[in-house]
């Protein structure tokens, strides 16, 4: 049977584009879904103690605690159902999906007449927020230049931090007695947050499918009006564009069976697969034991009170924003293994020392979330470069789904293991039994940032396809240095 194959200089063109407006659209567009999990994340952990008024919800302590698991939960499974689907039908297909899922689920939220309602809305919130994380990835990485696809991808990531501060400010005015009060406000806070996912709804619209992803299912056509446009519009801002160089060959194939994709994962790049899966749970653990318990440690060990928990997330925020925005550039310039084998161990050094002083009783409530603020300015450029590893470093044909892999396997093992073993050692009331689980989550980065240091991929500055060329070209001859994408 005979196979078609596509020469296409599509990928060399995207690249060389100069940075301009059109790329910042599309940033804005698509990097709003951190935005939005932070903001998620927040909102629940300010007013889980509003929700257990019997003016609310009238919810248990133990229920708030579930309704964040069941967030997780969703996102876990909502990252591996449209993971698979983003490859399978498009990238731009499934971010707006998603973005629609999540939309529908937040505005509901608001809604909620009892826990049961609440619950299911947390759920599916999760379904859309994890389902974003794979197809915006893909779309972000497809369409933003090679030799600044570090700093972008980081940014974006540490945008999440973004929607934490949102998420605060906006528990601390809508629940304000001379605003809304506690009755009201939590419901204007989810609905504010459903109306920003609207207005990005309509934004989003606008955003091309990804031309890598239209050649490689044979609509190389369509990927070259699309291509033509964005140089068209970026063209009109910068004047002529400089000439693209070299081409990649797409040969027509079917979407990857799980057998494939495990052979790809499992065999053809392990060493790729070992560091992922070592980056994404480690730093997974590193923020879920911290993060979801945060409050928990101001108000036992340092008696603050539940409404003024929300003023401490902002020095957190802070340093978790500016930590990619300012190390970002250097994954680009540096190198990959170096940044992130050097912010890795750098943060859990951090960690231990923190960990340390809060043990032996050092730190105030204010000196302490400085000490988190250093500490996870180098873990957010960290974390950030987990899922810019991961999503870089797999052919086109299972980016998403790869993406989708690690997220839940980091997720779910970071996610349910640290805050409940968290939650567990400061119920003990012992400072040494925390300062404990502060190790265990040094130990894990620091053996994560080795690992990456020694098997890492060098993908700085380099296309996608010379990183992981397209499965259906492994065995064909490609331009270039294709090969050098491979594990050894």
């Amino acid at each position: 049977m005979t196979t078609t194959v596509h020469h296409s200089d599509i990928p060399a063109r995207l690249d060389r584009l100069p940075w301009s407006r059109w790329h910042w659209r599309v940033v804005i567009a698509l990097g709003v879904a951190w935005v939005l999990d932070g903001l998620e994340v927040t909102l629940v952990g300010s007013i889980g103690g509003v929700l257990e008024r019997g003016d609310t919800l009238g919810l248990t302590a133990a229920q708030v605690g579930a309704s964040g698991s069941l967030y997780i939960g969703g996102a876990v499974v909502g990252a591996l159902i449209f993971g698979r689907l983003a490859d399978r039908l498009g990238r731009k297909r499934l971010f707006l999906i998603t973005l629609a899922v999540y939309t529908a689920a937040t505005l509901a939220t608001a809604f909620s007449p009892h826990f049961a309602f609440f619950a299911v809305c947390r759920f599916i919130t999760g379904v859309g927020i994890g389902g974003e994380y794979a197809a915006i990835n893909s779309a972000i990485d497809e369409l933003i230049p090679a030799r600044v696809r570090g700093r972008v991808n980081l940014a974006i990531n540490g945008s999440f931090w973004l929607g934490a501060a949102l998420g605060a400010g906006l528990s601390l005015v809508l629940l304000d007695p001379q605003v809304l009060g506690p009755v009201w406000g939590w419901r204007a806070a989810f609905a504010l947050g459903g109306a920003l996912a609207i207005a990005i709804l309509l934004v989003r619209r606008d955003v091309p499918e990804s031309p890598r992803w239209l050649i490689s299912h044979g609509r190389a056509d369509e990927a070259e009006r699309v291509v033509r446009d964005i140089e068209a519009q970026v063209e009109a801002q910068h004047g002529p564009l400089p000439v693209a160089v070299g081409s990649v060959a797409y040969r027509e194939r079917h979407s990857p069976t799980l057998r494939e994709i495990a052979q790809v994962l499992l065999h053809r790049y392990r060493q790729r697969s070992i560091v992922a899966l070592a980056l994404m749970v480690s730093q997974a653990f590193f923020y879920n034991a911290i993060f979801f318990t945060y409050a928990l440690v101001l108000t036992r060990f340092y008696g603050v009170p539940e409404g003024r928990v929300a003023l401490y997330i902002f020095p957190f925020a802070l340093g978790n924003v500016l930590g990619p925005l300012l190390l970002g550039p250097l994954f680009d310039r540096v190198g990959r293994r170096r940044m992130i084998a050097l912010t890795y161990v750098l943060s859990g050094v951090g960690l231990g020392i923190t960990g340390w002083a809060f043990m032996q009783g050092w730190l105030d409530a204010m000196s302490q979330a400085l000490a988190w603020s250093a500490v996870f300015f180098l873990a957010s450029a960290a974390a950030s470069s987990a899922y810019l590893t991961v999503s870089e470093v797999f052919p086109l044909e299972m980016r998403a789904l790869a993406i989708s892999l690690f997220y839940a396997v980091g997720t779910g093992a970071g996610g349910f293991v640290a805050p409940w073993l968290f939650g567990t050692l400061i119920a003990t009331g012992d400072r040494s039994a925390v300062a404990v689980g502060y190790a265990i989550g040094a130990v894990l980065v620091i053996a994560a940032g080795l690992l990456a240091w020694r098997y890492g991929v060098d993908a700085e500055r380099r296309a996608l396809e010379d990183i992981a060329p397209p499965m259906s070209t492994h065995d064909t001859a490609t331009t270039g240095t294709a090969r050098k994408g491979h594990d050894a």
